[in-house]
């Protein structure tokens, strides 16, 4: 029997997994986990990328600075996803994901060899947003088509158990990402690594590129795909008939708002923003946390078959909807947890001694900005406020009257903050603001430390089976929302225009919604000064899915995915 009628028959659903299905799940699933380490690599390592290639900023701005050049990626990934969505419902799905991993394994090997800041200046920064907007095109056509691949291959009953491998290639990828980190850098050492070292992960790509680029030559096209080309019915203008007939696009929108935006959000936190959470706010040492982090995500990852299957059986919609709810009502009592149990004396210096800036908010600029130089906060209360920013120590803002002077209070400790004076060229603090500012954030890091504000997370207090007890069950929920995902989306739209229908509601939620997380996130904390308030934006985010799927977008599971319209 051929596959495509293999595929078709409803006998399939009871019968085991044939050879040619297991080999469409394994190389879609490996070349995807391949693409995700390439993707994942920055993200992982942006803290130094901000040193190497944004040192020309001040270093709160060099850091939110390097999560919006990884951001850039994902704002791109829709752009990709109409491009590539489109080739793939025209001319197939296997020729056109084979494009976007050459795209993407080639940006990312170009990356290990960029000069950096010191050595060329600008060039360096946007050289590297470049290369990132080209592995965004190229992840926006990737995540749509392996998908489609797979769950046009899987026999009725079994899409969501088949999808369900695709969706744990983004958190074995990340998990990869991270084994290679961690083992360059305990081999080389943190000095080196820091200076060259974090090179290495993004030039072995090359290596996984070529396995990925040989695996995918010898797949076959879709049956669905193909069954609908030999009929002649295939779209000659997706575009257009996606998002140029209501009918469709009120799916799209639906499959945006009320699925994608929320399983985003859900899913960068659990994974993304739980790693700077713990290294940035409760500054737990890297290779720490990078360690807590892998083993939670090697807890988690088969909850992704897990809840697959279970989609099959009970549908989609409620697994998602339960996890997008289960994200927004216990965020914050989870990462309050994860900060005792991470770094207990900060958790305890926050209750006992709460540190309090005093400002007029009229001389206030907007801590968050990406662009910012550190001449560019030179009120008090951009001293104040920029100080304890740096330091990631949480602090509540008091607003005085007009023309109250800034000042930090640390328990009975009163310091007060000075508007700093430039020097003749504009660009630099003159030599007496440069004194005093030294002064005032030793002074502030006295106190604070005084108070009981570790430097840094005691390595011999961190509840490590808590740690990865939480972080477990933030992924949990990523695999909630994330596991059922795939086949739900396919199955919202017809064979002749899925490709590009189903990529970019996905890529929209993903690479904005998601993508943006970290540094909005970051951004928000700084510009509060509360290390939780960041939370806001995934909880409202997941509420806001919560609602509309589960008042406006039906189940999918028991659809006739080869229908042609």
């Amino acid at each position: 029997m051929a596959p495509a009628a293999r595929a078709l028959s409803p006998s399939r659903s009871r019968a085991p997994m044939t050879r040619e299905e297991r080999k469409v799940i394994f190389a879609s699933s490996l070349g995807t986990v391949f693409e995700w380490y390439d993707f994942y690599l920055y993200g992982s390592l942006a803290s130094i990328i901000a040193k190497q290639f944004f040192s020309g900023l001040d270093a709160g701005a060099a850091f939110i600075f390097a999560l919006l050049a990884f951001a850039a990626g994902f704002i791109v990934r829709p752009f990709g996803a109409l491009v590539f969505g489109r080739l793939g419902d025209m001319i197939g799905r296997k020729y056109t994901f084979l494009v976007t991993i050459l795209l993407m394994g080639l940006s990312t090997f170009i990356v290990g060899i960029l000069p950096s800041y010191a050595s060329v200046g600008v060039a360096a920064p946007v050289m590297l947003i470049a290369l990132r907007l080209l592995q965004g095109l190229a992840l926006g056509g990737e995540y749509g088509g392996a998908a489609t691949y797979v769950a046009e291959h899987a026999p009725h009953g079994k899409r969501g158990a088949y999808t369900s491998w695709i969706q744990t290639t983004a958190t074995l990828g990340l998990f990869l990402s991270l084994v290679v980190i961690l083992g360059t850098r305990t081999a080389m050492g943190e000095e080196v690594f820091a200076d060259w070292g974090w090179r290495v992960p993004f030039l072995l790509s090359i290596v996984l590129l070529a396995v990925s680029v040989w695996i995918r030559l010898s797949m076959n096209e879709s049956p669905a795909f193909k069954k609908i080309k030999e009929e002649g019915r295939s779209s000659k203008s997706p575009l257009s008939e996606s998002f140029g007939r209501w009918k469709n696009l009120k799916v799209v929108i639906l499959a945006l708002v009320g699925l994608t935006a929320g399983q985003a959000v859900v899913w960068y936190t659990g994974q993304f923003y739980a790693l700077f959470f713990l290294t940035q706010a409760l500054k737990v040492e890297p290779q720490t946390a990078n360690i807590l982090i892998a083993v939670s995500l090697l807890l988690g990852t088969p909850f992704f078959i897990v809840f697959g299957r279970l989609s099959d059986r009970i549908g989609r919609k409620p697994i998602i909807m339960g996890g997008c709810l289960l994200a927004a009502l216990s965020y914050f009592p989870l990462f309050h947890a994860l900060t005792e149990a991470a770094n207990p004396a900060l958790a305890q210096a926050q209750r006992a001694v709460p540190i309090v800036v005093t400002v007029d908010p009229a001389r206030c600029s907007f801590q968050g900005s990406p662009v910012a130089r550190e001449v560019d906060f030179r009120s008090d209360c951009d001293l104040a406020k920029r100080t304890l920013a740096q330091a990631a120590v949480n602090y509540s803002v008091v607003k005085g009257g007009p023309g109250t002077p800034a000042t930090v209070t640390v328990g009975e400790r009163v310091i007060p903050a000075f508007d700093a004076t430039l020097s003749a060229d504009g660009y630099a603090f003159d030599s007496a603001s440069k004194a005093r500012i030294a002064a005032f954030k030793k002074e502030v890091a006295q106190a604070t430390s005084a108070a009981g504000y570790p430097a840094a997370a005691d390595p011999a207090r961190i509840n490590k089976p808590l740690v990865v007890g939480i972080l477990t069950l933030l992924v949990i929920y990523v695999t909630m929302v994330y596991g059922p995902i795939a086949a739900m989306l396919v199955e919202l739209f017809p064979t002749r225009i899925r490709y590009t229908s189903m990529s970019l509601p996905y890529h929209i939620g993903n690479g904005w919604f998601g993508g943006l997380l970290p540094t909005t996130a970051f951004a928000i904390v700084a510009q509060t000064g509360n290390i939780y308030n960041g939370l806001w934006y995934p909880i409202v985010v997941a509420g806001a899915t919560f609602v509309v799927g589960t008042f406006f977008i039906r189940e999918t599971k028991d659809r006739d995915i080869y229908a042609a319209d």
